[in-house]
């Protein structure tokens, strides 16, 4: 195995390393130590020692809990753990089994937020055998650390035409706006072409007004999305094929995107209004469909690839705001689903790129969490958190 460590001087060089992730879906682990990484004394520890979680997909805070996590369990629930208190037992906090379908990999519930003004109301994002679900859950008001099931209020539902790429991040942005991110409806190649359709909802990120109710919805659509007039107005940008989580730089307000390949090429973008992220005509900077010829005009470029020499499923993070490793100030974190490889990647004020390799974690990485401090976890297939420290 090759660990890497590498300088890019611009978006567009990229370098040839050894693949490493062999049968990786049948790894368990049973690490409780840290794992040390080989540079900057980067390093992996199982916070919550050996207990497992179900298919974990996502780690979230909520104002007024600064010490509590709430992890996303794929299959349904969300469970909440006490950070300070590790060997504390898990909580319940809502359990959805029952209306969640997870029969497929890349189903189930996948996305949870926090609303930041109002943080007894929690927003997911799950799948029934056939549609994506966004819905907003209540606290308890007898009990404010649980989400009463019975409190569902379903804001948006749209069709899966096949079980997989269905996106699922959600989060609040700087304006106070609920972001949404949906995949291209699966299959492959995005054989409908929904990525590049402005009358689909899939293959984008959409933006929605919750505190506001219309007539016709649940939401508001905000008075400057880019496609009111052309389009379904929830879209915000368009031409992704399953951006498997995204966040927002809590500093510069950049919206961080990764965008799982079909192929060749993982990508991150910096997702702007009413930008095209070039799927399917391209996949990361080369043509797709077609094959040769493409038109790239009008088409806004990733800000960094990876070939699959290198991983083969991105894993989206955070750019890192945190206290105790400094020297990873204002780098993007993220990894490889695939390699179990986490990289920090920072964007230079001269526009060039710098990536190197973190550390080499040795599991399926499904997703990045934040606690209330900035402190960046890892959520693993195998059932584990890890926190970076």
């Amino acid at each position: 195995m090759r660990r890497l460590g590498w300088v890019l001087t611009g978006v567009l060089m990229m370098v040839s390393v050894t693949a490493c992730w062999g049968s990786k879906e049948s790894t368990t682990s049973t690490q409780t130590t840290p794992i040390r990484a080989e540079q900057d004394g980067i390093a992996l520890d199982p916070i919550f020692g050996q207990e497992r979680f179900d298919m974990p997909v996502g780690l979230e805070h909520r104002i007024g809990y600064s010490d509590i996590v709430y992890i996303i369990e794929q299959p349904g629930r969300i469970v909440s753990k006490n950070i300070k208190q590790p060997t504390d037992k898990a909580v319940v906090v809502l359990d959805i089994t029952d209306r969640v379908s997870d029969a497929e990999s890349e189903q189930g519930l996948l996305g949870l937020a926090f609303h930041p003004q109002h943080p007894n109301q929690a927003y997911v994002n799950y799948t029934t055998e056939t549609h994506t679900i966004i819905a907003r859950y209540d606290a308890d008001p007898a009990s404010p650390g649980y989400l009463n099931p019975s409190s569902e209020q379903i804001l948006l539902t749209f069709e899966q035409p096949f079980p997989n790429h269905n996106g699922g991040q959600l989060a609040f942005g700087p304006d106070g706006f609920l972001y949404i991110a949906t995949g291209d409806g699966g299959s492959g190649g995005d054989p409908h072409n929904n990525s590049q359709n402005l009358q689909s909802l899939l293959g984008k990120i959409l933006r929605i007004d919750v505190d506001n109710k219309s007539e016709e919805r649940e939401y508001v659509i905000p008075s400057d999305n880019p496609f009111i007039d052309e389009g379904m107005s929830e879209i915000y940008a368009y031409g992704l094929r399953n951006p498997w989580r995204f966040s927002f730089d809590e500093v510069t307000g950049n919206l961080w995107a990764a965008d799982v390949g079909q192929n060749r090429y993982e990508e991150i973008n910096l997702i702007e209004k009413g930008k095209n992220y070039g799927w399917r005509i391209q996949e990361g900077m080369e043509c797709f469909n077609p094959e040769d010829g493409c038109t790239k005009e009008g088409l806004e470029q990733p800000l960094f690839t990876y070939d699959h020499d290198q991983g083969i499923s991105i894993t989206g993070g955070y750019v890192y705001r945190g206290k105790q490793l400094p020297k990873l100030i204002g780098s993007y974190i993220y990894a490889d689903y695939g390699t179990g490889l986490v990289w920090a990647l920072q964007q230079r004020k001269d526009g060039t790129i710098e990536n190197r390799t973190l550390l080499q974690s040795d599991a399926n990485v499904t997703s990045f969490g934040r606690d209330s401090e900035g402190e960046l976890y890892i959520c693993t297939q195998e059932g584990q958190v890890l926190r970076i420290f």
